[in-house]
């Protein structure tokens, strides 16, 4: 009985080591976006925020919305990079008498919180993607609008997969990476984690007022240093968006929180408190956790989390030098959005999602099979001295999988040849860049244009005559 006891507990244990990585960051609650000066424009999309303007049903279908696809996981197979999605939904906490902190309420909610987590089990290292929620995308079936109604129109609409499906297949198509879980903590469950593994050690970078729930809770300043954060403690830290970089403080506090989690979790000193405290934790795991990794997964990531040191987790936020501010009228209320600037995101999706830096291909399969699969439009252009070479990189183009929609002339003679990206199709991007022997910055090039006739286009020069392995 002693060892079962003891078998049942120490896969609870290991079942922690894999939410290690994530519990905190489901945790945040629907606040005010805070004000920022804006700009107009939209690519592709004209927006009338004058005083007569009819307001935008952004975010809304304009027919019935069709669903994106649903393909259910592959069986993780243990040695392939995994990346899953972790999310927060925008409920309001509500806490009993005694302080415990109530689940939340059931219908449609916004995210409030998307962080991408990867995984690499050959490499033992592991990263972390902080997604703004104010970000400006287009919603697979939807017409564009913040991120974060992704969530709640998979849920609102009970398409196939709900919310957290629509959720994933839109950050898929924004980052660029291939996203095969999710999963998102209900907030009672997140605080009560913490209080049953003990308090978490969090070093607070710039002094702060936090705000916990709960009854006789009042506000609390946290000075610059180390602090023992419990349940309510954590939760207020991690939910406050009331400083000088709002969003990108918070979602760095955010990530501050998980790897505290991991610490504690991974401490031999907690075991003791964890196994007393090991049928509450298993509970607070299965009801409060929501996810489409199979618990033998679970199990799997937390024996492959506990080998991943600390400095082989990688770190990055989008923050505001990637995106545009700017602002919309919707239904006769103002609203800030984020609209992405794609290359500086590519960079740091590079940095986070590699072993070696923006050089290394993201996903998984090969990137020809993944940029023919993106099903980019290109022209050719010929920019260079020799007669034919546009037609003959079209035809090899072609021979590869390509869509060549056309082949011209160029009006210019660039002394190397160039990449222009009208549309952003990143995996398309990063083959041809490698084909091409294209140095980021000085031969490509962002001219963003919804009407533009083809995705990109690639003006050939001499370099590429000279040398390319076209037959």
């Amino acid at each position: 009985m002693i060892n079962v006891l003891k078998l049942h507990t120490g896969k609870i244990i290991v079942g922690i080591l894999a939410i290690a990585f994530f519990a905190g960051s489901f945790v945040f609650v629907r606040y005010i976006t805070v004000t920022m000066q804006v700009f107009q424009g939209i690519p592709g999309i004209n927006i009338n925020t004058s005083a007569d303007a009819t307001p935008l049903a952004v975010g809304l279908p304009t027919e019935a919305p069709v669903a994106p696809a649903v393909e259910l996981p592959h069986t993780w197979d243990g040695a392939s990079r995994v990346t899953i999605l972790l999310m927060g939904v925008d409920t309001q906490p509500v806490a009993d008498i005694n302080g415990n902190l109530l689940p939340d309420r059931t219908g449609p909610a916004r995210s409030d919180t998307m962080i991408l987590l990867t995984i690499d089990p050959m490499t033992k290292t592991a990263g972390m993607l902080s997604i703004p929620r104010d970000l400006w995308v287009s919603i697979p079936g939807f017409n564009y609008a913040k991120i974060n109604t992704a969530y709640y129109n998979g849920e609102a609409y009970k398409l196939p997969g709900g919310g957290p499906e629509l959720a994933m297949r839109t950050v898929e198509q924004v980052i660029g990476v291939p996203v095969q879980y999710y999963a998102q903590i209900q907030f009672w469950s997140f605080t009560r984690l913490i209080d049953e593994i003990g308090k978490l050690k969090v070093k607070v970078p710039q002094k702060i007022t936090i705000d916990p729930v709960g009854p006789g809770s009042d506000k609390i300043m946290l000075k610059v240093g180390w602090h023992m954060l419990g349940g309510v403690e954590a939760l207020a830290y991690v939910r406050q968006r009331h400083t000088a970089d709002g969003d990108v403080d918070r979602s760095k506090r955010q990530q501050a929180v998980i790897l505290a989690f991991r610490d504690k979790v991974l401490d031999p000193a907690s075991f003791p408190t964890m196994l007393a405290n090991a049928p509450a934790i298993y509970n607070d795991i299965q009801t409060g956790i929501k996810t489409n990794l199979t618990f033998d997964e679970i199990m799997r990531l937390g024996m492959l989390a506990k080998d991943i040191p600390l400095e082989n987790i990688k770190k990055g936020v989008i923050d505001y030098s990637m995106v545009q501010i700017d602002s919309l009228v919707v239904n006769g209320e103002a609203q800030s959005i984020l609209k992405p600037i794609p290359d500086k995101i590519r960079e740091l999706r590079d940095q986070i999602f590699s072993v070696d830096g923006a050089a290394t291909p993201l996903s998984q399969g090969d990137t020809l099979s993944l940029a023919k699969a993106e099903g980019a439009t290109i022209r050719i252009l010929n920019g260079s001295s020799v007669a034919g070479i546009a037609q003959q990189t079209t035809n090899y183009l072609v021979s590869l999988g390509f869509n060549v929609l056309a082949t011209e002339p160029a009006t210019y003679f660039p002394g190397a040849t160039m990449m222009i990206i009208h549309r952003t199709r990143l995996y398309a991007i990063k083959y041809f860049q490698d084909l091409f022997g294209l140095k980021a910055g000085a031969q490509i090039s962002y001219k963003l244009d919804a009407g533009a006739q083809a995705d990109i286009d690639i003006v050939v020069a001499d370099d590429w005559a000279a040398r390319n392995p076209m037959k």
